[in-house]
Formats: structure tokens, sequence, C-alpha cells
């Protein structure tokens, strides 16, 4: 998949986890009535060491170091794992145990189905068709779009969530996201492409019809239409929105709280005022689902996208007062509530 070192084994649990996570989004957009699932193992779970020759000799390695991300690493003296050579081979191998007739990939797996599709050929089977679509840019603009870059539209996330992504992409892939992500029509993108090169259309409408398309498609389309008007409030006109999540605490005994372990070490503020206490951010944003990992955590912190009452933040802990408003970037609020008060 393009990466430059080689990949972490995993457990079977995490395995059997994350496929049903892929699950869940997966039939966001597929029938799950018409779906068939497939466990590898049904067939791997019976190879021999001769089948794992038989299969290894059908292939050469100088044919797997002519793959782009395995030739750039080889020559750049990288180190490539066997079980790495052995990937492409494993996955081929699934195409010949269904009796693949169709495999639909990423430009960047067009080896791995070729592999498949060739493998297929050699065991006396059809052969089957590759689908090769363009990989979506992510909302950086310049890498593909993938979890691990941070750099996503996931299609599970709260429309706003959603909303506010699309509109956070560059102009300059707008057309890529159209084309890829709708089913706009050709003449439309055709005209839509017209219009932004000739400066004629404000890109920030044509970005507001992309994200009211996009979350029609995985929410509906009130959903998106509620989803526009709290991102001109929020977003555009710098309002609160309506319906800020909150998170108690206890300043009246910061040791006893609902939340004291969000705390910083010291508990309360270096005043001593019981309306006034240190709070560990990194704990608060991760807690919260403000941020996916310490180290996101931190990464926004440093980046000045987390505020409080609209002050930047530059440290790891910060002072906390009743109905405080910590902001994540421009989209994530959370109000702090005394849970004493009154």
């Amino acid at each position: 998949s393009g990466r430059s070192q080689t990949r972490k084994m995993i457990s079977i649990e995490e395995v059997h986890s994350n496929a049903q996570t892929y699950l869940d989004q997966f039939f966001k957009i597929v029938d799950r009535e018409r779906t068939e699932i497939r466990w590898q193992s049904e067939w791997f779970g019976q190879f021999k060491l001769e089948d794992v020759f038989d299969l290894t000799r059908r292939f050469t390695v100088a044919q797997f170091l002519a793959r782009d991300d395995f030739a750039k690493r080889y020559n750049s003296q990288h180190p490539i794992a066997i079980t790495e050579l052995l990937y492409p081979l494993l996955q081929a191998y699934d195409s010949v145990a269904i009796n693949s007739d169709v495999e639909f990939g990423g430009s960047d797996q067009r080896f791995n189905l070729l592999v498949g599709r060739d493998l297929q050929g050699m065991l006396g089977q059809r052969q089957q068709q590759c689908f090769i679509m363009p990989l979506l840019v992510g909302t950086d603009g310049v890498q593909k779009m993938s979890k691990s870059l941070d750099n996503y539209i996931g299609v599970d996330e709260p429309a706003d969530e959603m909303f506010g992504k699309v509109m956070s992409i560059p102009d300059n892939v707008i057309m890529n996201y159209l084309e890829l992500v709708t089913s706009v029509s050709a003449n439309d993108l055709a005209n839509i492409s017209e219009e932004i090169k000739s400066q004629s259309v404000n890109p920030m409408e044509i970005k507001k019809m992309l994200a009211k398309n996009v979350v029609s498609q995985f929410h509906d389309d009130k959903i998106a239409y509620q989803a526009e008007l709290r991102f001109a409030r929020v977003v555009q006109q710098g309002d609160e929105p309506e319906d800020i999540e909150t998170i108690s605490f206890s300043f009246e005994s910061p040791n006893t709280g609902p939340n004291n372990a969000l705390l910083g070490d010291k508990g309360g503020s270096d005043n001593k005022s019981s309306s006034t206490l240190i709070v560990n951010l990194i704990k608060l944003l991760t807690s919260q689902n403000l941020a996916s990992s310490n180290s996101e955590a931190k990464r926004l912190i440093s980046q000045s996208a987390v505020y409080i009452n609209g002050v930047p933040q530059q440290d790891e802990t910060a002072d906390i007062s009743p109905d405080d408003v910590l902001r994540v970037g421009r989209r994530r609020f959370l109000k702090i509530i005394n849970i004493n008060k009154g």
C-alpha cells in the first residue's frame, strides 16, 4: 500500500475487531443482505508448507522488486521483509480461493490485483477483471486519504464533523472530490470546472454543495441541511454551537469530582481559588474524543489548535473555571460545568 516500512503484526483478536469496524462502515454503502463475507482462514488455515512452496515458485523476486514501492526501498537500501514479498501472493490466492470474477482496488493496489489475475490463469481459472480506481486525496490536498495521516473523512463520523472536513479541503482538489465521491454528471462536472477556472463562482459555494452531497449520502438531506446551517453559524460567524457538549467537575472538592482523574498534578490552581482548577489537557482531549491519542493531543496543542475562551493554549495543563468553553480546531467544542453549582 505504498508504505515505506514493514507492517506491524497484530493478533487475531485485533483482526476480528478491526474487521468489524470495516464492515460497519462498508455496509453504509453496500447492501448487507446481498453480501457474502468470507474469512481467509477458510483456506489459509489449512495451508501446508508444500502449498507455500507451490505458491512462491510461480513468481520471481525480480517481478516483485519491479513494484514501485519495493523498488524504491530496495534502491535506497531500506529493509524489505520476506513476509512483505509474500503479501501479494497471499492476496492473489484469495482471488483463486473464491474464484473471483472482479476485484476492485485503488491504483496503489495495481500490482497486487494483477498478481491475483496472473495466478488464476496459472491455475486454470478464468482470470478476474481488475477495476482500478484513482486514489482520493486527503483533506491536506497532497497525500492520499489515510487515517494514519489524519487527513481523512470517516464515513461513520457525525454530520457536522464530516461537513466541516469537506469544507476544509483545498480548492485545487474540489474537482477530484466531485468526480470520485459524488454522482454529479459529466456535463455538470465540466461546467463546474470551467466556472472555477474562470473564477465566475466562489469555490466556497461549490464546497458547500459538495459537503451537503457527501453528508446526505451517509446521513440524509435534512441532517445535511442542518449541518450546513451549523457550519455557517459556528465556523463562519464564530458563534458557539447550540447543543455544545459539557463536562462536569467539582470545583469545591476537586479530589472527589467525577472527572478528577483529568486534573493536573496540583489539582487546584496556584492561587488556591475554589473557582479554578488545573486540568491536564492531554487527558481531557483524549477522554472526550477531541483527540484520538496522546500524540495527536500534543500535536494539536503545539499547533495552537486548542483554545479556552478563544485563547490558544501553549501548555499541556491549563486553568479552567465554570462555564469556560474549550475549542479544538474550528468545529469541536466542550463546556466546563461545575457539578456543585446551584
